[in-house]
C-alpha cells in the first residue's frame, strides 16, 4: 500500500520513517517533506500543500490512508475536505480542531465541562487586558488565541512582561498568529507551579488508547531558561506520569474531554496531545490541548513504539482502538533538538549541514528545518534536526543522543545540553 503523511517536520520525519517500517507498506509520500524524508528508504517527498489537489493525488495514486501531522491544515479543514471525498485520513475535523486553534475556545470547553485548568480570562480588548494585569499582579501566563506554531505563549514573572506579551500579542502580532473569524484575541491565566508533561493519546470518537508519556523542554537555554521556543528536546517515558497519575489524567482529564466534544457535537478522532502541569502531590492540570502528536514528543516516542503503526491506524480509522494492545520498548527515547542561531525570534536559514551520524537501532536524526539545495543538505527552520537515541536510564540515552550531536556541524547551531534533566533528577 502507499500513504501520505502531511507536513515538513521533524515529526513528520519520524511518522514516514516509522509507518514505512510496516511490510504493508510499499511507499510513504510526505507533502511537502524536507532533506531527510528526501532520503529516507520507502519515503518521497512530494511538492503539494494545496487540500484539494493532495486529495486529487490521494485519488490517483490509491493512497490507503493519510496522517496529518501539523496543526494548521487540521484547523483549515484537510480532514472535512478528504472525508467528503471517502479517503481515509487520521485526524480532528476543522470544529474538533478548535481544541487546539483556538485557546479561548479550548479554555471555555474546560470551565464547562469541569476538565482541571487553570483560572483563566479572555480579552480582545487591550485596555481591559492591561488592567486586568494591573489589578492581578504577577505572575502570570500570556497566550495568543489562534496557531502560533507552539511561540505565542509568555509566562510572565513580571507584571511588565506580561503587559509586554498583551501588546506584542494583540497591537502587533510579533508571533504571526492565524487568527480565528474572532479577530485576535488573547488568553491570560493563572501560572501554575509544578511539572510539564505530555500525554498523548489515540481516539478514534469514542474509544481512548494512551500513548506512552513524555516530557519535553520548552525554554531555549539550559536550566529552563530563555524564551519559550516549539520544543528543545524530549523524552519518554516521563517518570513525573506515574501509574496514579496516569489513572487520574485519564479520569479527569482525557475521558471527560472526548465525552464532551462527543456530547457536544465534535466527535474527536486522531491524536489528543493534553499538556499538563503536575504538582508535587500529583493532582495534573491542563496548560493547553494539542490535536497533533507533539514536535519533538514524537521522536522519542515513535523510537520507542514496537508496534505496527499502520495497523494501528487502521484500527482507529475503523473504531477499533479498544481492540487494540500497544508494545513498547523498555528502554528510554531521548531527543535533542539542534536549533539555527537566532531563533526562535529570528532563526538564520540557508546554513550548510554537515552530519557524520550514522543511523542506527538506537540513533537516529530526524530532520525538521531542513532542505536539499542540489545535493547540499542546508537549513530552512528555527529547529533544524532532533538526534533521537534509546538507552537503558535516561543518562544512557541522554549521553548516546550527545554523541550523535558532536558529530554534527552548521553555523551557529544551538541546543541545550540538559536535556532529561529532570528525570535524572528525581
Amino acid at each position: 500500500m502507499k500513504l501520505l503523511v502531511i507536513g515538513s517536520g521533524g515529526r513528520e520525519h519520524a511518522l514516514a520513517w516509522k509507518l514505512a517500517q510496516s511490510p504493508r507498506v510499499k511507499k510513504v509520500f510526505v507533502a511537502p517533506g524536507n532533506g531527510g524524508t528526501a532520503t529516507e528508504p520507502r519515503v518521497e517527498n512530494l511538492a503539494l500543500t494545496d487540500i484539494d489537489q493532495l486529495a486529487d493525488f490521494c485519488v490517483r495514486e490509491d493512497i490507503h490512508l493519510t496522517v496529518v501531522g501539523p496543526e494548521a491544515p487540521l484547523a483549515a479543514g484537510v480532514v472535512d475536505a478528504f472525508r467528503a471525498r471517502r479517503l481515509r485520513i487520521w485526524g480532528p475535523t476543522r470544529a474538533a480542531a478548535q481544541l487546539e486553534s483556538s485557546k479561548a475556545f479550548a479554555k471555555a470547553f474546560m470551565e464547562r465541562n469541569r476538565i482541571p485548568t487553570a483560572q483563566h480570562r479572555t480579552f480582545a480588548d487591550a485596555q481591559q487586558a492591561h488592567a486586568y494585569i494591573d489589578a492581578h499582579g504577577a505572575p502570570l501566563v500570556v497566550k495568543a488565541d489562534g496557531l502560533a506554531a507552539g511561540k505565542g505563549v509568555v509566562v510572565a514573572q513580571t507584571v511588565e512582561q506580561a503587559h509586554a506579551a498583551v501588546r506584542d500579542m494583540l497591537e502587533s502580532n510579533v508571533y504571526g498568529v492565524q487568527h480565528g473569524s474572532d479577530g485576535a484575541r488573547v488568553v491570560i491565566e493563572d501560572f501554575l507551579d509544578g511539572e510539564e508533561a505530555s500525554f498523548i493519546v489515540l481516539v478514534d470518537g469514542r474509544h481512548v488508547l494512551p500513548l506512552a508519556s513524555s516530557q519535553d523542554h520548552k525554554r531555549l537555554r539550559d536550566g529552563d531558561q530563555g524564551p519559550n521556543t516549539g520544543g528543545m528536546g524530549a523524552y519518554s517515558p516521563a517518570p513525573v506520569v506515574t501509574p496514579e497519575v496516569h489513572a487520574r489524567v485519564m479520569r479527569e482529564i482525557i475521558n471527560p474531554t472526548v465525552q464532551a466534544m462527543a456530547a457536544e457535537g465534535h466527535p474527536f478522532s486522531g491524536f489528543l496531545y493534553a499538556g499538563l502541569m503536575i504538582d508535587a502531590h500529583g493532582h495534573a492540570r491542563t496548560l493547553e490541548f494539542n490535536c497533533r502528536l507533539g514536535d519533538p514528543e514524537t521522536q522519542p516516542i515513535l523510537m520507542r513504539l514496537k508496534s505496527d503503526l499502520v495497523e494501528v491506524l487502521d484500527a482507529a480509522l475503523d473504531g477499533e482502538l479498544d481492540r487494540v494492545e500497544l508494545q513498547w520498548d523498555r528502554r528510554t527515547a531521548l531527543a535533542v533538538v539542534m536549533a539555527a542561531p537566532g531563533y526562535p525570534e529570528a532563526p538564520r536559514l540557508g546554513d550548510a549541514i554537515q552530519i557524520g551520524v550514522k543511523p542506527d537501532d538506537d540513533l537516529r536524526v530526524f530532520h525538521a528545518g531542513t532542505r536539499l539545495d542540489d545535493g547540499v543538505l542546508r537549513s530552512s527552520g528555527g529547529r533544524v534536526l532532533a538526534v533521537t537515541a534509546l538507552g537503558d536510564s535516561v543518562r544512557m540515552a541522554q549521553t548516546r543522543a550527545y554523541d550523535g550531536v558532536r558529530q554534527i556541524a552548521f553555523d551557529g547551531m544551538q541546543f541545550r545540553h540538559d536535556i532529561g534533566h529532570r528525570a535524572i533528577k528525581r
